[in-house]
Parts: structure tokens; sequence; C-alpha cells
């Protein structure tokens, strides 16, 4: 398949073709992510939401532009945005008040907020149970048991390119479950 083909298919929401760029763009996009910050968690997680903020968005590329160069700058803005989230939670610093120095920030959860983790922790549960079991387990598998893409991958016996396609999927699908909510 080439690539514009795959775009074309893409923008109709076929699978296939989402897959074929994906498997095509993914070595490109995780390398570029990987000499940014060094960090192969971090590289991976990067380009998975570059992968599924492109898929979402695939009806807006424009075919003028090179698909690598448009993936290469949605991951670059993501990486960016991460920065500044990073950089704003850091940057309160404390004031020169004797009082405030000595101040010792206590961040073990009360027991309201345990209750309420709980209460949403039920909630996702039961809304990861609305979707279909493929996407259930894959979730499980992931974010529950904790498993990395490969071992997922073994377990399901299917590629790990699969895997991240299906677990893009299924979050995206949650996520419309939440926002439903």
């Amino acid at each position: 398949m080439e690539i514009k083909t795959a775009i074309d298919k893409a923008k109709q929401n076929d699978q296939k073709a989402f897959n074929f760029l994906l498997d095509t763009f993914w070595d490109d996009v995780y390398g570029f992510q990987l000499k940014r910050t060094e960090n192969e968690n971090d590289a991976e997680d990067i380009t998975i939401q570059t992968f599924s903020k492109a898929f979402d968005k695939i009806d807006t590329f424009n075919d003028n532009y090179k698909f690598k160069t448009w993936l290469i700058t949605i991951s670059k803005n993501i990486h960016i945005d991460l920065i500044r989230k990073e950089k704003s939670k850091g940057s309160k610093s404390l004031s020169n008040d004797d009082e405030s120095i000595y101040q010792i920030l206590d961040d073990s959860p009360s027991p309201e907020d345990k209750i309420i983790t709980e209460q949403n922790l039920a909630k996702l549960l039961k809304d990861i149970k609305k979707l279909k079991p493929d996407y259930q387990k894959v979730i499980h598998l992931r974010y529950f048991q904790e498993l990395s893409y490969k071992e997922i991958s073994e377990e399901l016996k299917e590629p790990v390119n699969n895997v991240k396609v299906k677990l893009l999927r299924a979050k995206k699908l949650l996520a419309e479950i939440i926002k439903r909510r």
C-alpha cells in the first residue's frame, strides 16, 4: 500500500490503513522522541499520543506536506506541552517567610481522598466493562497488570504494533464513554 492511498483510506476510517501508517512511521517518531527525551518509556508514551492525535485529526492532514513531517510536528508539540506542564508544576517556590520554610507538606491522601479515589476507580471499571472484550483485556493488561507492550503482545499472540493500535483505540473509546457520562 502506498502512503497516499493509506492516508486516503485512513480518512475513511479504514483500520488496515491506520495499521499500515503506524507500522510505517512508528520507528521514525519513536526515534525522534528517544533522542529528545533520552527515556524509552517517555518516548513510547509520546509516540502513542502522537499517533492517537494524528489518527483523530487525520482529516486535517494537508497533502501538500509529507506525512512524516506532520507526525514529527505533532510529536514535537506534544513533548513541548508535557515539558510546560512539568515546569508549571515545579515552578512554585517558597516565600522567604520563615514559617513557610519550616512547614512540611503532607501529600498522603486524606480519608476523603481515599473514598473519592475508590469511587472513581469503581466508575472507571464500570466504564471499561462497556468496551468490547478485546479492548477490556488490553487495557487490563497494560494499566492494571502493568505489562509492557511486548509482554501484552506475547499474552495475546499478536504483533506489538497491533497491541499499540488496539490500546489507542480502546483509550479513545473509553474517553468517549467517560465524556458521555
